[in-house]
């Protein structure tokens, strides 16, 4: 994985030289990862819920002690159950290995307080959803995109400054 991780930042880097003046190299890098796992987000939420979910309900059903649950789920919203555990591995992955490798903090700390701020997006993104699709009557995929875009800077500034911050060092 650090190979696949040094092959990913020697690519990044390289595209970097013209942007030197007006951002660092971290916020490049920050920003190509993020990117990138973006784009990822968005491909796969138009895959899954055009040809896995297929614009349907989804029903489930199940027992638990003795107890049916039976739910309902928007296609929307069981599309964003599916695509978002796949994008928080890779988004973490990408933000640790590749971006804020300076970070001294414990690697199991950085995934918790990552996946404290990713649930804090994922929160965002359902509340926008359900806004944008079921209450302004926006199409999925670009509503999908907006409120994207809205966590994105919410996400840059409390990765860099929480989940992955440099601490000093006790001498």
């Amino acid at each position: 994985m650090n190979q696949l991780a040094q092959i990913i930042t020697k690519i990044i880097d390289f595209f970097y030289p013209p942007f030197r003046k007006i951002m660092s190299e971290q916020l490049f890098r920050y920003a190509a990862c993020g990117g990138g796992n973006l784009v990822l987000d968005w491909v796969l939420y138009f895959l899954v819920y055009n040809f896995v979910i297929g614009h349907e309900i989804v029903n489930l059903s199940f027992d638990i002690c003795h107890l049916s649950i039976n739910q309902a789920i928007t296609p929307h919203i069981a599309t964003l159950c599916i695509v978002f555990p796949i994008t928080l591995l890779t988004g973490f992955w990408l933000q640790k290995y590749v971006t804020f490798t300076r970070s001294n903090l414990h690697g199991v700390r950085q995934l918790g307080r990552y996946t404290l701020i990713v649930a804090i997006n994922l929160a965002i993104n359902y509340f926008g959803l359900k806004l944008c699709v079921e209450s302004l009557g926006w199409y999925p995929t670009p509503s999908k995109i907006a409120v994207t875009l809205v966590t994105v800077i919410i996400s840059y500034f409390c990765q860099k400054y929480y989940t992955f911050r440099v601490t000093k060092q006790i001498q």
